[in-house]
């Protein structure tokens, strides 16, 4: 079977970009950089998102399956550097050119790798590569939106239609999944700033398994599984999950139980 590699990112303010492109005094604390970045963004867009080239990733999580199992796992170590992310990252596809699979990783997740990527130096050739290298990536590469080496769940459930979107915990609580535990994308920086690092890592985690396991769902509507091997998934993915230490997945597996 082709690797499947389910990623997600999670991420805060680039602290550093913004006191450099805005010429902010350097003793203006980060909270305050943070803030001054959220109010210019409300006053434009009414939003406090900020733009994808100054979101400083913090954290990457995969599920890795192929035929030896299944991994869920963080990139790297907790303090290790954003370009030490990207790069890990980059290597798995490098080394295995797995299928991708995501949520909405085509709108923002890669963009931001993208972005950061670039200002960091990263080297991504196999990624990259759109048929110079590989003939068969011509047809099919992890760049064009409609070819399949990465698929984006959200992107092609909604029929590439962005007002039809779905966010992922409502939809993976109505396939009867858990989804969102104690922790979603717009309190990632204040857990940042508080040295909640491992609780960041953890939230991302569970949230490439609800991804991974809306892949199978997709998979059975699609007819890649049929009812048995679904249910067969399914099952395996509980069991391996209540293998891993970390009190998240047993938090994690009473909520499946709840679902």
């Amino acid at each position: 079977m082709t690797p499947i590699l389910v990623f997600d990112i999670e991420t805060i303010p680039d602290i550093a970009g913004i006191r450099k492109l805005d010429d902010l005094p350097s003793d203006l604390s980060d909270d305050d950089v943070a803030e001054h970045a959220f109010a210019a963004r409300r006053e434009k867009t009414g939003s406090d998102f900020l733009p994808h080239h100054l979101q400083h990733i913090a954290a990457i999580s995969c599920v890795f399956r192929d035929r030896e199992g299944m991994r869920v796992r963080s990139l790297g170590q907790p303090g290790d550097s954003e370009a030490s992310l990207i790069q890990s990252f980059f290597k798995v596809i490098e080394k295995y050119t797995p299928q991708l699979v995501s949520w909405n990783g085509g709108g923002f997740d890669l963009p931001v790798l993208h972005y950061r990527g670039l200002i960091h130096g990263v080297s991504a050739p196999r990624y990259w590569d759109m048929g110079e290298d590989d003939r068969e990536f011509k047809w099919n590469n992890y760049i064009s939106r409609y070819h399949s080496r990465h698929t984006d769940l959200m992107d092609v459930l909604a029929a590439f239609q962005p007002r039809a979107s779905a966010p992922l915990d409502a939809l993976a609580k109505l396939c009867g999944f858990p989804g969102k535990l104690g922790m979603d994308g717009s309190k990632v920086w204040e857990a940042f700033q508080a040295g909640r690092l491992d609780e960041i890592r953890a939230y991302c985690e569970t949230d490439v398994v609800n991804t991974y396991l809306m892949y199978c769902k997709y998979q059975l509507m699609r007819g890649g599984f049929t009812a048995d091997d679904y249910a067969d998934e399914v099952a395996f993915v509980k069991t391996a999950l209540a293998a891993e230490t970390g009190a998240h997945w047993a938090q994690y597996l009473a909520a499946f139980a709840d679902a």
